[in-house]
């Protein structure tokens, strides 16, 4: 595949905007089976007034400064996202914080350093019923999403599912669901999570969890394909000493850190690859 170009990179933002892609309100009229919010804009709108006590977003762009005549500044290729964070589906957000490369509870830069990363989330806040507040990938229309999606190279996407979803076997419940129309991507996180022993199922056993809408928000990328993980309830309480909302950021342990590891490990060999030169 060839390398891409900083006109096509420019192009392509430049169509998003014109196409309104990366503005609220764009997604698809219908309510998604099982949800109650038709889009991200529907769920702003009649949720006025209650950001910071029943959701939250939570994100960051890093800055670029490319002001040199003789060389450029490198490209940020991979944005990590966790659409339903908080309460909603528990422990993505700190998954996501985590693949970034930040720690989940002081959002400092994790101790060794590695390749930091733009991300973006939406959490539930309640005590109970987050899950109302679940949207369908193919429906989220919040702009920073789209936008940092738009730009970026690649998207990996975390979210939680049950067993039963996975198809997981019930001596083995703790799974993960590799989706996404990005084929590299999803066989270099294969490869990444079985090699930390990790059970994983790929997405085209599982057409519900396979994430190849291309409006899914995985694939709203400048390459227009990205990866998504599926995470089982148990493996995703299997990451923490205490599984709730206050107690999952500061009780990671090492099942977490070996699957946020194998997650950065699989980003940084596609990031080596010849598409995701940036001429």
């Amino acid at each position: 595949m060839t390398a891409t170009s900083r006109r096509t990179v420019l192009a392509a933002l430049a169509t998003a905007a014109v196409s309104g892609s990366v503005t609220v309100g764009q997604a698809r009229g219908a309510v998604a089976a099982g949800d109650l919010y038709a889009s991200s804009t529907d769920l702003y709108t009649r949720l006025a007034g209650r950001e910071g006590t029943d959701f939250a977003r939570r994100h960051r762009r890093h800055e670029r400064v490319d002001s040199s005549l003789a060389s450029g500044v490198p490209y940020l290729r991979t944005a990590v996202m966790a659409p339903h964070g908080g309460g909603i589906e528990a422990g993505t957000s700190e998954l996501c914080l985590a693949v970034a490369g930040y720690h989940p509870a002081t959002l400092a830069p994790a101790p060794g350093g590695g390749a930091l990363h733009d991300y973006w989330m939406f959490e539930g806040l309640l005590n109970s019923g987050n899950g109302d507040m679940h949207i369908t990938s193919s429906h989220i229309d919040d702009r920073v999403a789209l936008s940092l999606a738009a730009g970026s190279l690649n998207v990996v996407t975390l979210h939680g599912c049950t067993p039963e979803q996975a198809g997981a076997p019930v001596s083995r419940p703790e799974a993960v669901v590799v989706g996404g129309l990005n084929a590299t991507f999803k066989q270099y996180l294969h490869d990444a999570l079985r090699a930390a022993g990790f059970q994983t199922i790929d997405g085209s056993a599982v057409p519900d969890l396979a994430g190849v809408d291309p409006e899914n928000l995985c694939n709203r990328t400048l390459l227009g394909k990205g990866g998504q993980l599926e995470l089982t309830t148990d493996l995703r309480r299997s990451m923490f000493g205490t599984f709730t909302r206050a107690g999952r950021p500061g009780s990671t342990n090492e099942i977490f850190d070996a699957f946020t590891a194998a997650v950065r490990t699989a980003v940084t060999r596609l990031e080596a690859g010849a598409d995701q030169v940036i001429l």
